[in-house]
């Protein structure tokens, strides 16, 4: 039936390594949703307003991933109090009233922690490597775990500054440091978690100052492992992968998109099951 017919997409650039198709279309099949797709779109910042404008009725949401998260905050009609806070959205959903914006990275960061195996982070200090737009959600995972303290890792103490400002925000101890290893190399050795989210090329100068950290998740998942994770398990660490982070966040989006429990095991089995 034509009511039955419902589009989502991940907008990005670039977007064709995305795995977020996998674990739609396994969460739509599960849930019964024969009817619903999922596709990916090449889609810029500046371009997002314009293509999302025109999206028919049939349309019932949208991840975003780089480059358009922040764009994607700023063009909806409404947003959720987290998405706000860390000024960036992953997730546009319709509603009545025009696109409401949330920030499921939150929730994949949080999740990838706890399942990876993270130690328990209540008072702890941890570690924040990169100060770009995964950086703030990972800040909000760390406090909602009960971090006490963090050090955000980063070239330009300029390009930190909201990263600081939201750990302030959250109650949170905070300071920068540039990439010296000898300073990378004592945080993280007073850490009890690290999340990573820079680029792999530019962690091979500070990779075995990390790795005095046991615990390390990278946001990167494929090539996988990367420089940084290769240090962490050589010095007999836990390095984890950005695979639970995708994971995580998409439970989320699914059943906002949905309006149903997102079938957790399915979603799983498509992205680990290869």
């Amino acid at each position: 039936m034509v009511a039955d017919v419902r589009k989502a997409a991940v907008l990005g650039s670039p977007v064709s390594h995305s795995r977020s198709p996998h674990l739609h279309l396994a969460a739509y099949r599960a849930l019964g949703l024969t009817g619903w797709t999922y596709e990916r779109i090449e889609c810029t910042a500046q371009q997002l307003p314009g293509l999302v404008s025109v999206l028919g009725p049939e349309w019932v949401g949208l991840s975003v991933t780089m480059p358009g998260k922040v764009a994607a905050l700023d063009f909806a009609t409404s947003q959720s109090d987290r998405a706000v806070l860390v000024g960036s959205a992953n997730t546009l959903v319709r509603t009545e009233n025009g696109w409401h914006a949330d920030c499921t990275d939150v929730d994949g960061v949080r999740g990838a922690l706890l399942q990876g195996g993270a130690p328990d982070l209540d008072g702890a200090s941890v570690v924040v490597l990169g100060a770009g737009g995964t950086a703030r959600p990972s800040l909000l995972a760390f406090a909602e775990l009960g971090a006490a303290q963090v050090t955000i890792v980063a070239r330009d103490a300029d390009r930190a500054r909201l990263a600081l400002e939201l750990s302030a925000t959250l109650g949170m101890r905070a300071r920068v440091i540039d990439l010296d290893p000898a300073l990378v190399a004592d945080a993280c050795g007073a850490a009890g978690a690290v999340v990573s989210t820079m680029p792999a090329a530019a962690t091979p100068p500070i990779a075995q100052a990390v790795a005095k950290c046991p615990f390390v998740l990278d946001a990167i998942y494929d090539p996988w492992p990367t420089p940084l994770a290769h240090a962490v398990t050589a010095a007999g660490g836990l390095a984890v992968n950005g695979l639970l982070m995708l994971l995580n966040q998409a439970y989320m989006q699914v059943e906002q998109f949905t309006g149903m429990p997102a079938p957790r095991e399915a979603m799983a089995d498509a992205l680990f099951k290869k």
